[in-house]
């Protein structure tokens, strides 16, 4: 090769390697910046009463209705639509929140771990070796159930859950949740005699899915005003397996003593809510598309106050809410939509830029430090031959993990929910791409020219710097940006721990089946994809051109 023409190209890779490392370091830099308010924000003031709740309807209303309990006496805040059973139980126990509403059934079998009926006084005893007590019942019994549409249970002759034993050719659709509880499916089956093999439904869609006959059976809340939305029978449970589920406060033993004030409005609360009620509230969040803090607000206010503002209606002395709604006369689309509002109105409500801003940290911090980490082990798989498949196998195993039981995984070694959890799933996952493509960029590599930079003098060091790394750039470039449009995705995932973003709005979606609220959080993931990709074609493109 003429000595004029290498130092040309070397001049021109140079330029190029500058370039990219500007781009690198304003990259990182900004990721620092916009992870540094989350990650001070988790370690917020601790006078703050964090209230938690899980991923259903009823369960967000009466963490609502805590918050607000709450508010007058103390700061407090609601960390939404934590996930199942285990991931709001890690959080309280590692103290990320301080109370949330559960019910007695859950807590004997699934963070107490017994078989059987248990007295309340052994399960309090049992939870304060735990740092955790019981108390404050809120008067309603949500206990589960099996539903089916009431024309098919008329025309198959099945009342009761025993009927389903001569009827195995029925489809099941039940919850993940419900599927691997000690008090769920495979109690029941055995308890029955049950010889089905149900498939897994989240309970949120469960409802339309029975409807349009792609299910015969469904597991179901009690209080759930879906029942009477889309006419289901309750099956007779006539071997008594479900046991009561009374709503119950569980919380933190030490939150009497940091709180005392909200910890004795709290305990106001105590048999203020009939079933009929938590019907009545359900229904007005899944039907008529009311939010869950007015329906809170709504409650908590005097009855006076609601007796004059329910339009004429008679308020009982001792509702907590307007009498019940009728939920089998909610049909009108039309008034419903108008309640609810638009996808606009969705889409671009007072949360939008919050919701924008969490998603985008979440991607860019997580995305940052995983090129900080990935890309020297790129370039160790490159040139290392007997490292390569021990590095590619590690990070290809850390993909395989499912998404959930690595946050819950994660909470349980880091100690709190939120931001930090999540970034760290995103960052494993955004490895395997930028590992990947480093260390095939640094391969393709040709040959001739690393004789040539070892003919000019230039060191291992210069040679990748000035050689090595300039030509593989487009595909580094390439495992960067599938790794940041995948996270992009990804990070929804996150709300499940209350970390934010789109990601909320998709997870309350699913939980009150409203579609809209789904397309409010799908369409801006989608949208925040479009234009990440977008601009890493606007990056590449320049250099493409110099190089």
């Amino acid at each position: 090769m003429p000595l004029l023409l290498l130092i040309k190209m070397t001049t021109m890779i140079n330029a190029c390697w500058q370039l990219r490392l500007k781009l690198t370091l304003l990259f990182l830099i900004a990721g620092v910046l916009s992870g540094a308010l989350p990650l001070t924000a988790q370690a917020a003031d601790q006078a703050v009463l964090h209230v938690g709740s899980k991923r259903f309807t009823e369960s967000y209303i009466l963490g609502e209705i805590l918050l607000h309990s709450a508010m007058p006496h103390v700061r407090a805040e609601h960390h939404q639509g934590l996930g199942n059973t285990a991931v709001v139980l890690a959080a309280l126990q590692n103290g990320s929140i301080d109370i949330y509403p559960d019910y007695t059934g859950t807590i004997n079998f699934e963070v107490l771990k017994h078989t059987g009926a248990t007295p309340l006084a052994q399960m309090q005893r049992e939870l304060a070796q735990k740092g955790l007590g019981m108390s404050v019942p809120l008067g309603f019994n949500n206990t589960y159930a099996l539903a089916m549409r009431a024309d098919d249970s008329e025309a198959r002759g099945i009342h009761r859950i025993s009927d389903l034993v001569r009827a195995s050719q029925l489809r099941l659709g039940l919850s993940p949740e419900f599927l691997g509880r000690n008090d769920g499916w495979p109690a029941l089956a055995q308890h029955y005699a049950l010889r089905q093999q149900p498939q897994a439904l989240e309970n949120g869609i469960a409802y339309e899915a029975l409807a349009k006959k792609q299910v015969d059976v469904i597991d179901a809340y009690s209080t759930s005003s879906q029942i009477g939305k889309y006419g289901l029978r309750v099956l007779n449970d006539d071997l008594a397996y479900f046991p009561r589920y009374d709503a119950v406060l569980l919380y933190r033993l030490d939150i009497a003593s940091r709180f005392p004030q909200a910890w004795t409005a709290l305990q106001k609360l105590e048999g203020r809510i009939s079933d009929g009620q938590m019907l009545a509230m359900n229904a007005q969040a899944e039907l008529e598309g009311k939010s869950f803090t007015a329906i809170a607000q709504d409650f908590l206010r005097p009855v006076p106050e609601r007796a004059q503002s329910a339009s004429g209606s008679a308020a009982s002395d001792t509702a907590g809410i307007p009498p019940v709604v009728q939920v089998t006369k909610v049909t009108n689309a039309a008034n419903v939509s108008k309640v609810q509002g638009g996808l606009m109105e969705r889409l671009f409500d007072d949360k939008f830029w919050t919701l924008t801003w969490q998603h985008i940290t979440l991607v860019l911090v997580s995305v940052s430090l995983a090129c900080i980490v990935a890309l020297p082990l790129g370039a160790l798989a490159a040139f290392k031959p007997g490292l390569r498949q021990v590095v590619m196998a590690l990070v290809g195993i850390l993909q395989t993990v499912p998404a959930l039981a690595l946050l819950t995984i994660l909470i349980a070694l880091l100690g709190q929910i939120g931001m930090l959890p999540a970034l760290v799933a995103l960052f494993l996952y955004a490895l395997l791409p930028i590992v990947r493509n480093t260390c095939t960029g640094l391969l393709e590599v040709p040959g001739g020219l690393r004789l040539a930079a070892a003919a000019l003098g230039l060191t291992r060091w210069q040679r990748l710097r000035y050689i090595d790394i300039p030509l593989a750039l487009p595909t580094i470039l390439a495992g960067i940006k599938t790794a940041a449009v995948v996270n992009v995705g990804s990070a929804t995932i996150a709300a499940f721990i209350g970390a934010g973003g789109y990601g909320e709005r998709i997870v309350i979606g699913l939980a009150i089946n409203d579609n809209t609220m789904l397309l409010a959080g799908a369409i801006p993931a989608a949208v925040l994809a479009l234009l990440t990709q977008l601009l890493f074609e606007l990056i590449e493109r320049p250099l493409q051109a110099r190089r």
